[in-house]
Formats: C-alpha cells, structure tokens, sequence
C-alpha cells in the first residue's frame, strides 16, 4: 500500500514520542494559511486547486523538519488508507472526504503534517504526546515563519491571517489537547464541565475533533477564539484557565471514587482487564472503553506504568482503518469485530495480572 512505509516508521504517537502523562495524552497547535490573491480551496476552479497544490508542496519540501518526509496526493490514496490517516490524526475527516487535488505532507516522525486544500490552502500542524505546548509552539512558529518567505500569505494588518472561515481569523491557530477523564465522567461531571469550557469561549470535542463521541472518556479541549489575542495569550489562557482546572477536577473525581467505591473502581478495571484479555467479538466503542480503563488502572498503581505506551498505540490499532489494513482488505463489521478482540487477546495478554494491593 502507498501508506505502508509510513505505518511501519516510529511515529510520534504509536512508538516514537514519550507515553503520554495520566491526564494529558497529547497537545497539539494548528495553523491555518492561504496564499494571497487565490481562491480558497472551497471556491477554487480545478486548475486553481492543481496550482496551488503544486506550489505548496515545493515550499514544504524546502522545511528542513520535513526532509525525509512522506509526500501524498489524497486522489492517489484508496478510502481506507485515508481512513488510517485519520485515525492518527495526520489529516482531518475533512480533507480526507473532499475534492481532488489535495494532500498532506508529513515529517518522518509524524509529528508535524502539513495539508493543502483542506478548508484552507495550509493547515500546519504539530503533535506531541504528553502536555507541552511551548516546544510545540517553537516547533511550529519555526515552519511558519519559513513558509512566510517562501509563499506570500493572505494578512491584513485589521483582521490577521484571513481563512476561509470567519472563526478562524486573526492567528489562524488552534491549539488543544487531547484529556483522558474517567473520574469526571464516572461522576457524571462531565455536562458541568462543558458548560464552564464552552463559557470561557473554547469548545471540547470527541477523539476526533467536531461532530465525533468521546468514546474512552477522551475529550478534546481547544480554544475557539483566534482573533483578538496574541498565539501566546490564547495558550496561557487554554492553560490556566481550562486545561489546569480540568486536571484538577478530574484528580479530585478520581480520588474520590477510590475512597468511596474502591471496590467499584476495582471491578470496572478488572472486568475490562478479563474481557480484553479473553473476549471474542470486540466492537470499537466497547474495546476504546475497556482500553480506557486499564489506562485508569495504570494512574492507580494496578498495571505498571511501562504500559501506558502499548496501551495508548492500541487505543490508535484497534480502530476500523487499522484493523482493516492489518487484514490488507476492506472487512464487513463483524469480522472487523473479531480482528479487533484478537489483537487485544494478543497483546493484553502480556500485561501481568492486575495488583490491587496497591
């Protein structure tokens, strides 16, 4: 497959980056950029959309953290390796259901990609496990300010960088992290915390960006504001006041639910431990919620922290698209079902038994 070379490289988020923290799997910042005096890609003609394709990726290849880099053209993709792109948060659903003419560019660690012709003519982005959006921020203001000189973006002095959609005016930025909150939603805390998000002006969404289900208690916390603000003043704000107080809730919700139902707690962990381990027909939803507690149960001292790496590469294996491609063929639901509970059969089965005289 055209993908192939690249699924078996280390990548940040399956094998090449540190294991994510207990609360904060990931944080990643986004820019959005369009050349100037061209249509945005929505209202572009075909030939425009082909030019700008072409003069987009010749910028790209001159970033040094993109030598060595995978170069795809999404009309060269089928629909499934599309769909494993998703999965690793390499392209957005967006870019992988539009029209032709598009691709990504992606650096040999998978922690930056850059799109073209998505909602914008560039979409940059860079992607760290853990919780740590200064490195990223120089990361990412490095690929900017070089592709600022190789390509005349779209800016005013009134208004910023200018997107293809109003909300994304100004910076052009998003920056978001990806939260593991088994407590806050074991506690039924999850409503009241999305309210409070949403009134600070920013948005939480599933593992999978707008529209998708927080499945395995995974949220998705991220501003919504980009005009107005510095990229720094929109970080230090995502941090203080959402992402710190967030962490903090759900340590206390944990805490809690361990000293009033320990033996709960326990049960939960060890039913998924047991099914995991020995179950036969796993559906996506149910294996992302039985890997999310034995996350949990690695923050509880019942699994040793050595496996919260393996565990965060299944929660990207088990998904359809990687199922799939491991089975090189296109599978019905059923016996992607079973595919998954073998592969979790296999690997949980490693894990020693869970230790809760801890």
């Amino acid at each position: 497959m055209t993908i192939k070379p690249l699924l078996d490289a280390n990548a940040e988020l399956t094998s090449g980056g540190a294991p994510g923290e207990p609360i904060v799997m990931s944080s990643r910042i986004r820019l959005a950029r369009n050349l100037d005096g061209r249509a945005f890609p929505g209202w572009a003609k075909k030939a425009q959309r082909r030019e700008i394709l072409s003069a987009c990726e010749k910028a790209v290849a001159q970033l040094p953290q993109m030598q060595n880099g995978t170069v795809l053209r999404l009309d060269d993709l089928s629909e499934l390796e599309r769909q494993v792109l998703v999965e690793r948060h390499l392209i957005s659903r967006e870019l992988s259901q539009g029209e032709p003419s598009a691709g990504v560019i992606i650096s040999r660690d998978q922690a930056c990609s850059i799109m073209i012709n998505e909602e914008d003519h560039l979409r940059i982005q860079v992607l760290r496990t853990g919780h740590g959006f200064d490195d990223i921020w120089k990361v990412i203001e490095a690929i900017d300010n070089r592709l600022e000189t190789l390509l005349d973006f779209a800016f005013t002095a009134q208004l910023g960088y200018l997107t293809a959609c109003p909300t994304n005016l100004g910076t052009g930025m998003r920056a978001s992290v990806m939260l593991h909150l088994p407590g806050l939603v074991m506690a039924n805390h999850m409503e009241k915390v999305i309210r409070a998000v949403n009134q600070m002006g920013m948005v939480v969404r599933g593992l999978f960006g707008e529209g998708s289900d927080a499945t395995g208690s995974i949220f998705q916390i991220s501003n919504q504001q980009t005009l107005g603000e510095s990229e720094q003043e929109i970080i230090a704000r995502l941090e203080h006041e959402a992402i710190g107080s967030i962490i903090e809730q759900e340590k206390n919700a944990r805490a809690l639910l361990l000293e009033s139902k320990p033996e709960k707690i326990r049960d939960k962990i060890g039913r998924a431990y047991g099914i995991l381990q020995n179950g036969h027909l796993l559906s996506s939803a149910e294996a992302m919620s039985h890997l999310s507690l034995l996350r949990l149960g690695i923050d509880c001292g019942f699994i040793a922290e050595s496996w919260r790496g393996p565990i965060d590469r299944l929660l990207i294996e088990m998904q359809p698209g990687h199922i799939q491609l491991a089975a090189h063929e296109s599978i019905e639901s059923d016996m992607r079902d079973t595919a998954r509970a073998r592969l979790l059969r296999e690997e949980t089965r490693r894990i020693p038994p869970l230790d809760f005289e801890t």
